[in-house]
């Protein structure tokens, strides 16, 4: 099963909005402010998988109070209008919120939703905490510790012993979580706290672990907020390479970024089979829209080569007023 469709209305950034998405990764750029973000967390709440430590629901991800059965009206982008939400899973299974109520309909599909925070070095006592106070944290930043301390998983399929090894190797080791803390083992023995690491290698070992507990694996969906946040611009081939090969067995991806060279990578490494979409949301007067391709360079509306193309020119200018001073 995959996610064919959204179509919003009327709720946060998004007065009418319908975006058609590939099996394979769909990558969303545009500016702050444009529901990157919110988009993924639109399709994900409904889909998060149940478990012993986590339930997330639409609800819980948008409102922080478990139980809360309507949008508040500062959801709304017009406050007198109902939202109106419509997920369409592999054409055959809808999953649609009308008139402000929200539904804890789900699909019971292996998926993940990997924040931008990182958050596993944080995971000592947080979700006792968070269970014993509710604190209103965002739901997604308490699901991914959850999913990450879940035990490993029995068997490990071919494709997934390969990514293992690749992602081990950039952090030289693997991920074992003791005593309520995670903990990257170096291939010389060594046992490294999280905390201790670079985020970039964090980021990478979360990944592992999120591979050797099954979370992800054949027809899972993930969600990644920019992964390339924190990371070394050495390492965001790899990422790229391991996210294709996902891919091409049988993982939908969706990714938020700001940044030229993940962005591009994909067009760079992408084979001919492999299915990678952009989607470039912009802002309007009738709320934010998207421009889609499925070429880096024909995005129409892209934020990240408007932001190169400012930088450019400040450079440019800073040049002729420096040959002019002399």
């Amino acid at each position: 099963m995959y996610i064919e469709k959204i179509n919003v209305k009327n709720f946060t950034v998004f007065e009418n909005l319908e975006i058609d998405f590939c099996r394979g990764i769909n990558i969303l750029i545009g500016e702050n402010g444009t529901g990157k973000t919110h988009l993924m967390k639109l399709m994900y709440a409904p889909l998060a998988k149940r478990n012993s430590r986590s339930m997330v629901f639409w609800e819980d991800v948008f409102t922080h109070n478990t139980g809360v059965q309507t949008v508040p009206d500062y959801f709304r982008r017009n406050k007198h209008q109902k939202f109106f939400i419509k997920i369409l899973f592999n054409r055959d299974k809808p999953y649609e919120n009308k008139d402000g109520i929200l539904s804890q309909k789900f699909y019971d599909v292996s998926t993940v939703f990997i924040p931008a925070v990182e958050m596993l070095s944080h995971s000592k006592g947080f979700l006792a905490l968070e269970r014993e106070r509710s604190i209103p944290f965002d739901r997604t930043l308490i699901d991914i510790i959850a999913k990450a301390e879940l035990g490993e998983s029995k068997k490990v399929s071919d494709l997934n012993k390969n990514i293992l090894k690749t992602l081990s190797d950039v952090i030289d080791g693997k991920v074992i979580y003791e005593n309520d803390t995670f903990f990257i083992l170096k291939k010389n023995g060594l046992k490294v706290e999280f905390s201790m690491e670079a985020e970039g290698i964090r980021k990478i070992g979360l990944l592992w672990k999120l591979i050797r507990n099954g979370i992800i694996n054949r027809d899972s969906i993930l969600f990644w907020d920019e992964p390339e946040a924190n990371i070394n611009p050495q390492l965001i081939p790899q990422i790229v390479k391991i996210l294709l090969e996902l891919q091409r067995n049988g993982v939908q991806i969706f990714l938020a970024t700001h940044d030229y060279n993940l962005a591009k990578y994909f067009e760079v490494l992408s084979k001919d089979n492999d299915e990678v979409v952009y989607y470039s949301l912009y802002k309007t007067d009738n709320g934010v829209q998207c421009a889609k391709a499925q070429i880096y360079r024909e995005i129409y509306n892209n934020a990240i080569e408007d932001a190169n193309e400012r930088l450019y020119n400040d450079i440019l200018d800073k040049a002729a007023q420096e040959a002019e001073d002399e």
